[in-house]
């Protein structure tokens, strides 16, 4: 075993597959039901990588003081283990694979504290659905590759200052790991933005986010500038749809003492706020034409100029504009300037819908699950199998927003049905009120009209689409359990596991 860890440590992986990796090992190796990787962020613990927990726990965020058993595990730097009679509440209650929305039977847990360059890291968590698994033995192992597996941990921190660094050419580099902890997903649409927004972030050019509303583009500026080299400075935000257009210049330009009634003094605006960082203006496309002037001058000469001083002033801020609106149109009807538009735009940078991120809506799901349970006081609160397939049929129009608030009406729902906060709380179908609920197009069924065929790209995909459908079905009939779906379709489990994986229906 330690031979393949050695094995992972030198080889060229991506940091989420070698983590990955290194926890589905652990998990064979000391024969039990989870292992999760946690990472401290604050007083949060944010799993980077699990094996044998439910889909969403990805999206999950611990806090410390809300879970004993894991506020054990970080003060000491021995393995901990808790007897399966323990009266400390799990934290996975609820979220094993093998026993999804039940309370979990007696079970062992243990879990080691991680350190990296002297400081602490994170939690390495597992827990066995039989008893007398992690005995004397399997801790002292643990405890032996725990030297192995923060290794893997500096190496992978390693890489990632690196990248960081020949992005910034030799400034300071930047956390990473704070980087990924606001914008949670692992499809290949948020995948590939990221990848473009880390080679942008470094130039000083205008960066214009596009995206429907509720997509999260204050995240994304957020990112941008965190990853820049403006990171130490300032990022001011303007909602450009909140300023009254009378407001609008003073608030952007600041203003002299006595340049309309009630400038009783001088006052810098946002721009010269932000000297130095990085100017958010969001709903760029409300801005009054007036304003519009004055913004273009703005990015071409460096200058602004107080509503009713005599003289320009020089500023140094770099602008992040961000619209859920069609400029282009906004062009044509003459409401947006065409030349603002072009200055704004020299990098435009789509942020992908909810619908077009596959199973990230059940990362973003479980984050908002957590959120909930901790702020209701409830024990555990999750999603049921047929919910799960509910949030990824529906098309989104709000996006993240409208989940969020889906899932935090739905957990409402159900306290106000008199349930227990200690039991463990499934949020069904129905609870999400999801109305016009509909297939994304790789998943609808299609039916022939005569005379008309079907339109499916090629036979890979019709089969595929096939597969798909049929194995959700058998899920769906045996509430969620990969055995018992596996007897009904005649394959063995490992393999409907691993079908599952490559036709994306399971991380």
């Amino acid at each position: 075993m330690t031979n393949f860890f050695l094995a992972d440590l030198v080889a060229n992986l991506a940091p989420a597959i070698r983590m990955q990796r290194l926890v589905s090992t652990l998990r064979t190796h000391f024969r039990c039901g989870a292992v999760a990787l946690l990472q401290l962020e604050g007083e949060h613990l944010r799993p980077i990588a699990v094996d044998g927990l439910v889909r969403d726990a990805l999206g999950r965020r611990f806090a410390i003081s809300q879970h004993p058993r894991l506020a054990a595990i970080l003060t000491r730097r021995d393995v901990t283990r808790f007897h399966h009679d323990s009266t400390l509440p799990d934290p996975y209650d609820g979220l094993i694979d093998e026993h999804i929305g039940e309370p979990l039977p007696v079970h062992d847990c243990m879990g080691i504290s991680l350190h990296v360059e002297g400081q602490p890291w994170g939690v390495l968590t597992l827990d066995a659905l039989q008893i007398g698994t992690f005995d004397d033995i399997a801790q002292t192992e643990l405890q032996q590759l725990t030297t192995i597996i923060e290794a893997a941990i500096r190496i992978t921190r390693l890489e990632a200052e690196i990248r960081a660094l020949r992005l910034t050419r030799g400034d300071a580099p930047v956390d990473s790991s704070k980087q990924e902890s606001e914008i949670i997903g692992q499809s290949e649409a948020i995948g590939q933005l990221l990848h473009e927004m880390r080679v942008v972030a470094d130039s000083e050019l205008p960066v214009l986010l596009l995206g429907e509303t509720g997509v999260g583009k204050e995240l994304f500026a957020h990112r941008l500038h965190r990853q820049s080299r403006r990171h130490a400075q300032p990022l001011v935000h303007v909602n450009c749809a909140a300023l009254p257009e009378s407001l609008a210049e003073s608030e952007l330009f600041g203003h002299a003492k006595g340049a309309f009634s009630g400038a009783i003094s001088d006052r810098p605006g946002r721009f010269e706020a932000a000297e130095g960082g990085t100017l958010f203006l969001d709903e760029v496309g409300e801005l009054p034409l007036a304003v519009q002037a004055k913004l273009l001058r703005t990015l071409q000469n460096g200058e602004i100029q107080r509503l009713g001083a005599d003289r320009p002033r020089r500023v140094n801020v770099r602008v992040i504009a961000a619209t859920n609106r069609n400029l282009r149109d906004l062009v044509r009807d003459g409401a947006f300037r065409a030349d603002l538009y072009h200055r704004l735009s020299v990098y435009p940078l789509p942020i992908p819908p909810l619908r077009e991120r596959g199973n990230d809506v059940l990362l973003l799901a479980g984050r908002f699950l957590e959120l909930n349970r901790a702020r209701l006081g409830l024990r555990s609160l999750r999603l049921s199998t047929d919910a799960q397939a509910a949030l990824r049929r529906y098309r989104w129009p709000g996006n993240v927003r409208e989940l969020e608030h889906v899932i935090s009406r739905a957990a409402l729902k159900t306290l106000s049905r008199g349930v227990n906060r200690n039991d463990i709380i499934t949020l069904e179908a129905d609870l999400l009120d999801l109305d016009a609920v509909e297939l994304p197009p790789a998943l609808a069924p299609q039916v022939a009209t005569p005379g008309i065929p079907l339109a499916i790209s090629s036979l890979r995909d019709a089969v595929a689409t096939c597969e798909r459908h049929t194995i959700q079905q058998a899920l769906d009939a045996h509430g969620g359990s990969w055995a018992q779906a596996a007897r009904q379709l005649d394959v063995d489990a490992s393999n409907l596991h691993k079908l599952a994986r490559r036709l994306g229906l399971k991380d």
